[in-house]
């Protein structure tokens, strides 16, 4: 069914896990375009720091104090949207708690509460959504935030992997309902690379070092520009960043080596090279950070990435046409520069070699 979504600035959107991060990002970003915003989390400070910021640049917002695994908090956050704004244009799932370390040495009852809050947080709100949208008849939009490990599991992280796993089928399944109703929703699933946000701090860690990402990693921005795209142009789903989606593409067409890959180089790659700092809060058991958009992540970030941009339309065709001959034009020299060295006699190869072999002797 066609899906008639509104220009963000003519929204109403809810924002669940909106105290940092993505959430956070996503939050600040819609309010700077116009919309009006309902941020939900569990930190009321972080949160009434937050609405009194966008009113302050000429927005207006609304906030609830909310655990979203409480499904009686989910129902309270609507009926705030209802109440302030008579409803609401799209929800944004974004809530979410991580875990590193490995499956047999986290608690069961800890991977329980992470389930709570990262599949059954995102069942309720997503149920909430498309009952509010049914039941007025209104053109709406769920945007669910899985990750790239929906597709392919990462080690260290199991237990949030097989959440993320558990939104995409969930995801998956509940717009093919939507769809076969012919109701008047579009569902949208969002799967971030490794993003540069407090996600590693916040996370309870059982592994012996400090955690971290695994490269490449990119801006919370990316993410945000995505969420709000998805609010205005219905779509089945999209991945943020070409890192994740190589890892996912490998991972599809040979899974043994995609394997040996994460427990070879990514399980060394989540971790710094000192013990973890002792932490009396993390995301897991109760509200943790100040409103932070971003982590302390040690190497680059990337602030954009153009598959995605290109992926969703959101690059003009020139730009794309110009990035596709610069490829040929790139691929045109290389195999010249073959034909080259084919051609080359004896003698100059082996000049060429010496020349190498020097440099490296130096370069030592």
């Amino acid at each position: 069914m066609s899906v008639k979504q509104k220009n963000v600035e003519d929204q109403i959107i809810v924002i669940t896990g909106a105290s940092s991060g993505i959430g956070l990002t996503t939050a600040r970003m819609a309010a700077d375009r116009g919309a009006n915003v309902v941020v939900a989390a569990r930190s009321e400070d972080a949160l009434r720091e937050l609405t009194d910021e966008i009113r302050a640049e000429g927005g207006d917002a609304e906030y609830v104090v909310a655990d979203v695994s409480d499904r009686e908090d989910v129902r309270e956050i609507a009926q705030v949207a209802q109440d302030a704004y008579g409803g609401f244009d799209t929800w944004v799932n974004g809530a979410a708690v991580s875990i590193y370390g490995k499956l047999d040495e986290i608690p069961v009852e800890e991977m329980r509460q992470q389930f709570d809050t990262n599949v059954w947080g995102l069942l309720y709100g997503s149920l909430e959504a498309a009952a509010h949208f049914k039941e007025t008849d209104r053109d709406g939009t769920i945007v669910n935030i899985g990750s790239i490990v929906s597709d392919r599991a990462m080690i260290e992280q199991g237990s949030y992997s097989a959440s993320k796993h558990a939104v995409k089928g969930f995801t998956d399944a509940l717009r093919m309902e939507l769809e076969d109703e012919g109701a008047p929703v579009s569902v949208t699933l969002v799967k971030p690379s490794a993003i540069d946000t407090p996600y590693p701090e916040h996370a309870k860690n059982y592994m012996d070092d400090e955690a971290t990402l695994p490269p490449p990693v990119y801006a919370p921005e990316t993410v945000a520009r995505t969420i709000l795209h998805a609010a205005e142009h219905p779509e089945r789903e999209v991945t943020v960043g070409a890192g994740g989606k190589n890892m996912v593409l490998l991972g599809r067409t040979a899974s043994s080596l995609m394997d040996t890959i994460m427990e070879t180089v990514f399980a060394r790659q989540q971790r710094k090279d000192r013990p973890p700092q002792p932490r009396e809060e993390h995301g897991l058991d109760e509200p943790a950070g100040e409103l932070e958009e971003r982590g302390g992540y040690e190497g680059h970030v990337a602030e954009s990435s153009l598959y995605t941009r290109i992926r969703q339309g959101r690059i003009s065709n020139t730009v794309v046409a110009g990035v596709a001959a610069a490829a040929l034009y790139a691929g045109y020299r290389a195999i010249r520069g073959r034909e080259k060295d084919t051609s080359d006699t004896d003698e100059e190869a082996g000049s060429r070699r010496s020349r190498s072999s020097l440099r490296q002797t130096v370069g030592r």
